[in-house]
Formats: C-alpha cells, sequence, structure tokens
C-alpha cells in the first residue's frame, strides 16, 4: 500500500486529487493539508511513502517545503504539481531533489502511474516542461543563486533567507552578489527584475 500525502490549497481540486486517487487499490491518502507549513509535521506523524505537492501554497510554498520535507522525512517521495509551465521552475525542483514534476492538467492516469513510479524509486518529469527547460539553458545562474534570489524577491531579509536554507548571513550576500554579477545587474533589485523578466524566478 502507497501511503499518500496530498498539499493542495484549492479546496475542490484538493479533494477531487484524494478522491481520485483512493480509486486505486494500493494508494492510501493519509493527509489533506492546504498549507505548506503543514506539510512537515503531518508528515513527520503518519510517514507518507509519497507527497503530492503543489508549487503554489500559503504558509510555505511548495519547492521550499518539499526541500524541508526531504530533510525532516527523507524516504518520503515527492512528487511536484504545477499551474505553470515555467522551466525556472522545474529547475527549481529538480535542484531540491523531487522525484517528480507534473503539470496539473496531466491527464489523472498519467498522475496516478506517476505516483507508482515515483514511489518505486523512479524520477517522472512532464516531458514538456523538460523539453522546455532544456530550450531556456540561458539564464546563467546556480540553483541556490535562484533560490536565495527568489527568497529576496519575495521580501525576505538576509538573515531571514540564512535562516531558512540554513546558511549563514555572508554566504547569502555572495549569492545575491554574485547573481547580481551574472546577470549583470545594478544591485540586487535589478537582479530580481531580470530574473522575473526571464521567468526564472
Amino acid at each position: 500500500m502507497i501511503k499518500i500525502l496530498i498539499a493542495e490549497d484549492m479546496a475542490m481540486l484538493r479533494r477531487a486529487l484524494a478522491e481520485l486517487l483512493a480509486l486505486e487499490a494500493d494508494f492510501d491518502v493519509v493527509a489533506e493539508v492546504d498549507r505548506g507549513d503543514e506539510i512537515v509535521p503531518r508528515a513527520r506523524a503518519l510517514k507518507p511513502d509519497v507527497a503530492v505537492l503543489d508549487i503554489g501554497l500559503p504558509g510555505m510554498d511548495g519547492i521550499t517545503a518539499a526541500a524541508a520535507l526531504r530533510d525532516a522525512v527523507p524516504d518520503c517521495r515527492i512528487l511536484m504539481l504545477t499551474g505553470l509551465g515555467n522551466p525556472s521552475t522545474l529547475r527549481r525542483a529538480l535542484a531540491i531533489r523531487a522525484t517528480g514534476f507534473l503539470r496539473k492538467d496531466a491527464d489523472p492516469a498519467q498522475l496516478v502511474e506517476a505516483i507508482r513510479a515515483v514511489a518505486a524509486g523512479q524520477r517522472v518529469v512532464d516531458p514538456q516542461l523538460a523539453v522546455a527547460a532544456l530550450d531556456d539553458a540561458s539564464q546563467p545562474l546556480a540553483p541556490r543563486e535562484l533560490e536565495v534570489l527568489r527568497l529576496a524577491a519575495a521580501g525576505e531579509s538576509t538573515a531571514a533567507i540564512a535562516r531558512r536554507l540554513f546558511l549563514s548571513p555572508g554566504t547569502v550576500r555572495n549569492y545575491l552578489g554574485s547573481a547580481v554579477v551574472k546577470l549583470g545587474a545594478r544591485n540586487r533589485m535589478d537582479a530580481v527584475r531580470i530574473a522575473r523578466e526571464g521567468g526564472w524566478i
């Protein structure tokens, strides 16, 4: 039996997902949450085999929550769902070693098979997004630089970013500085603007 945790903030979609997955004889939906900051506590308590996580969650975004989940419950496989076909989002998910990545408009049968594959230790990536990510290889930032810049774009202070990513403030400043240089930006906010316009964060 594959134990599944679902994290999705839209109640109707979350319930539909849970009901769809419950139809499979080898699936057991053990938890449904609507916030990113609820994922780790529930996963610690229930030890799911697979966490199906939406990217855009309140409290903590899905990718940040996935990174925390990977550290807290390392045996739990992570399948990310996104409504945005953004190559940078796929790169962020792969950078935190998510096991799978699908679009929300995927066929339900594809989702079911992806969960089984992920539970078996295989990696599943939406083929269209994978091609788009390969085509969009022009962005120069490393995954950690992108993550730090994304948090800075959300208004997080250097100290807050350091705490969240378990880095020193000096290391965060170094990542931000290297992002500014690589993007040819005038300053941190200009780097954020360039990265947003490029669809990288």
